[in-house]
């Protein structure tokens, strides 16, 4: 059976895609089966695993709207080793056209029952925001993976996301867990990442994980290739971040 893990951050510009797709290539280079589901309206997942998502047939909205079954559309044979169920602007639709549904939290969930176990590992990708797609990757989930740039804002943000996956467990998915927090473009270097590390670590204890991703400038320049940086600059020090934070995965949640 598959674990299916949701990244997400409603705050942008924290690694929050950058670490789906790496992640994604270091479980899948550890011999793990692996979809990456990009759930972003933006489509960088899409484009950062080599897939144009502006010549896409069919994506992941079509799968939540029913009109196209995961199986059909989820991308494969890629040159990073991993499937991407793909997605593009036009999620940004989504929002609406779900509201009109039944049971609309659900839909991610019923889209991915008919696949999930042909992976070890299901990645989802969210939108930078706490609204229906992101309610329909948290229903889906197993558990929660939440990057976090060390900052001043970081801890409020955070909170609120905490509240909303409070909410879900209450509410349509009691197993919810949260995975852990991850730093991204972490520098210890400055006193204000080292003053945000220290409050974490006092307020989230375990929850943090132990591995730090480094600010790095191919981690960077990766997605213009259409590649992960594992993949790109693999002796990179975000390359080597990545293949850490796949391994503590494993043995966290016993992938």
């Amino acid at each position: 059976m598959s674990q299916i893990i949701a990244l997400t951050n409603q705050k942008g510009g924290v690694g929050k895609t950058t670490s789906a797709v790496n992640l994604a290539a270091s479980l899948a280079a550890l011999d793990r089966r692996v979809l990456l589901v990009d759930l972003d309206p933006q489509g960088h997942a899409s484009m950062g695993s080599g897939i144009d998502k502006y010549e896409l047939d069919k994506s992941v909205l079509d799968v939540l709207l029913g009109e196209a079954t995961a199986a059909d559309t989820i991308v494969k044979k890629l040159a990073v080793k991993y499937d991407v169920l793909p997605g593009n602007g036009d999620l940004t639709a989504a929002e609406v056209e779900l509201l009109d549904r039944d049971k609309s939290e659900s839909c991610l969930t019923n889209a991915l029952a008919s696949v999930s176990d042909a992976y070890d590992v299901v990645l989802i990708d969210c939108p930078p925001s706490l609204n229906m797609l992101t309610v329909n990757a948290l229903t889906a989930s197993d558990s929660v993976l939440i990057p976090l740039q060390c900052e001043f804002y970081a801890l409020e943000g955070l909170s609120a996301l905490l509240d909303t996956v409070e909410q879900i467990k209450q509410n349509v998915n009691p197993d919810l867990a949260i995975a852990g927090i991850l730093r991204t473009m972490y520098d210890k270097r400055t006193s204000l990442t080292r003053e945000v590390d220290k409050q974490l670590r006092d307020y989230f204890g375990d929850m943090l994980l132990k591995t730090t991703i480094p600010r790095n400038v191919k981690v960077a320049e990766a997605p213009s290739h259409g590649l992960p940086v594992t993949q790109y600059a693999r002796f990179s020090r975000g390359s080597q971040a990545y293949r850490v934070l796949a391994k503590e995965m494993i043995r966290r949640l016993a992938l």
